[in-house]
């Protein structure tokens, strides 16, 4: 019995053996699956859904084993929430269900189906928090301030957010405030220098693309510390954050930028930001760190000290 296992535990030979893949290359297989499986024919593609629920259901009786028995086992429960803040793993017990999303993620989630209606009136909604029940929107465009806005509430976001956030019992529309993320120069550079306040080059405006976003390492001018900062491109409008989420501290380098929902993904941990305000959706508490960004002369300039 010893030497099988010996044996068994031994590595196997150089090339042997692929790599793990990566969680992109995970997804990326998920999502080239379902695309080929909407192009089958009906009558295959009842089979092939019926084959995917059946190996799903037998994955997720498997993993409510494993969490139902780590959680009850103290010496195990610490490892099974180390677990949970895996991506991965994360991502797979939120596929079966067998943890439940915030009700942040459930809301944008929500929003996220009735947005195209909302856009096919002019308008836009914004979840700003949820506190005790109640949700705050921003309503944008043709929906904000017109005398539709109380029909649009009631018939398409409050129907949504109540119906499929449990937490939820109320939605408040709250006033827009602006919040410009590009500041002209009259008002920040005067007469003076940038360098006298803080104000460093990062790079040319066409390096973000439209639905972009790049990290660049910037000198502060007055104290010399190295900065890395995030600029984000969101419908031609640019953003700069210091590059480091509001969880741990993480670099957003590979965040996923989702233009539809404006919204971005630390691919770290799945904490969500409004990519415009850095407002978190997923932690209302939380917020990335903004930073006065301007455009001269093609040239982007960043206030990281003063």
């Amino acid at each position: 019995m010893s030497t099988a296992i010996s044996e068994v535990s031994q590595p196997r030979p150089a090339g042997e053996q692929p790599p793990d893949p990566s969680f992109e290359e995970l997804a990326k297989r998920v999502d080239d699956a379902t695309a080929a499986l909407q192009k089958l024919d009906p009558s295959a593609r009842t089979v092939a859904e019926e084959l995917k629920a059946a190996i799903e259901a037998i994955h997720r009786a498997g993993l409510v084993t494993i969490v139902r028995r780590m959680r009850a086992d103290e010496a195990t429960r610490p490892l099974l929430f180390d677990l949970v803040d895996d991506p991965v793993v994360h991502l797979l017990l939120s596929l079966h269900e067998i943890i439940r999303p915030d009700p942040m993620t459930q809301a944008t989630k929500a929003l996220h189906a009735v947005r195209p209606q909302l856009q096919g009136h002019g308008g836009d909604v914004t979840l700003v928090r949820i506190d005790d029940g109640t949700a705050y929107v921003r309503l944008q465009g043709a929906c904000n301030g017109c005398s539709m806005s109380s029909v649009t509430l009631r018939n398409l976001v409050e129907k949504a957010l109540v119906e499929n956030v449990s937490s939820v019992t109320a939605v408040e529309v709250l006033p827009n405030e602006p919040e410009p993320t590009l500041i002209s120069a009259d008002s920040l550079f005067a007469a003076r220098h940038p360098v006298e306040e803080g104000w460093v080059q990062a790079g040319h405006a066409t390096d973000v693309g439209d639905g972009d976003l790049i990290a660049v390492q910037v000198t502060a001018p007055n104290s010399g510390q190295e900065v890395s900062v995030l600029v984000v491109n969101l419908n031609q409008q640019l953003t700069a954050y210091v590059n480091e989420c509001a969880h741990e501290a993480l670099p957003l380098d590979n965040a996923v930028l989702d233009t539809d929902n404006g919204t971005l993904t630390c691919p770290w941990h799945g904490f969500c930001y409004d990519a415009a305000s850095g407002e978190c959706l997923t932690a209302p508490a939380a917020q990335l760190e903004q930073l006065p960004l301007r455009v001269d002369n093609g040239q982007i300039w960043i206030r990281v000290g003063t």
